[in-house]
């Protein structure tokens, strides 16, 4: 049985009159009839009831064809559906981020994506860039936003943006007043920084601008969530470094200086090689770029 007997059963079903079906089929008469005698051989039942002067449906018939435009609906409906998510119109993106991206990039980003892309279902899943790579690479996500990754086999990296870095105080340490803080004024500080396994490059660019002194700051607690560091310092229990953003949240207790040199932190796009419309679009929107 092959979808196309279906389809010219379906239009003689309709007509009920062979030579008008035909003619909507653009084909001729005989095919069309042989088309359906097969049919209704390979099934074992009359479908059409004939005389030289009318065509109707007998009960079965009348029965398939209720279960027929169902099944061809859904065909032509899945056909569609397909075109679709190839094209990037429709489907699921799954897109992973760092915390300090949902101040920046990823708010007016998601605004902007759902406006012109309704039918894609957005999944958002904030991570490490630890843990974004190891998705990204065994396909659980399909995009990334990840800090300082450095090379990494497998993906396609991107600068998304560059922001300085800002040392994090409590509001009651010596330095809170101070309008620039210099590395070698941190020496010794009790530190709090995410686990390198799971911020490898943003935590070795940290560590490194502390490399030329004799006594470094020294990680005594380590933290998932940018906010988490936010509320252990404003605890009092150390000190952190992180991308110049996080001023936009606002925690009681914390103060934020510039660093001498303004070192900076990349925060990049991550993502499998290959085709994606509804990802390519969704990195223009990253970027601002969206298309119409």
């Amino acid at each position: 049985m092959e979808l196309r007997q279906l389809r010219y059963f379906l239009v003689v079903a309709d007509e009920l009159h062979f030579g008008r079906a035909a003619e909507r089929l653009h084909i001729t008469q005989p095919p069309l009839t042989v088309a359906v005698r097969r049919l209704e051989r390979e099934l074992g039942v009359q479908l059409f009831d004939r005389t030289t002067r009318r065509v109707a449906l007998t009960a079965a018939g009348e029965a398939f064809k209720d279960r027929v435009q169902a099944a061809v609906a859904d065909l032509d409906d899945a056909a569609g559906d397909v075109a679709d998510v190839a094209a990037g119109k429709s489907g699921k993106i799954r897109v992973g981020f760092v915390s300090s991206a949902s101040y920046t990039a990823v708010p007016e980003a998601i605004r902007a994506f759902r406006q012109h892309r309704p039918r894609i279902n957005l999944v958002l899943n904030p991570l490490t860039s630890g843990e974004q790579i190891e998705q990204l690479l065994d396909g659980s996500l399909d995009l990334g936003l990840i800090r300082d990754p450095g090379d990494v086999p497998g993906l396609n990296l991107e600068l998304l943006s560059t922001e300085d870095l800002v040392v994090v105080l409590p509001d009651s340490h010596r330095l809170a007043a101070a309008e620039e803080v210099r590395p070698q004024d941190l020496e010794g500080e009790p530190m709090i920084l995410f686990p390198y396994r799971l911020m490898p490059g943003f935590v070795a660019r940290v560590l490194r601008l502390f490399d030329p002194l004799p006594t470094p700051p020294v990680v005594i607690q380590q933290a998932i969530h940018q906010e988490t560091v936010l509320g252990l310092v404003a605890a009092g229990l150390g000190i952190s470094v992180l991308p110049e953003s996080v001023q936009r949240f606002q925690m009681p207790g914390v103060t934020t200086r510039r660093l001498t040199g303004r070192p900076q932190t990349e925060l990049h796009i991550a993502r499998p090689f290959g085709q994606s419309p509804a990802v390519d679009e969704f990195i223009h929107c990253l970027k601002g770029e969206v298309s119409e």
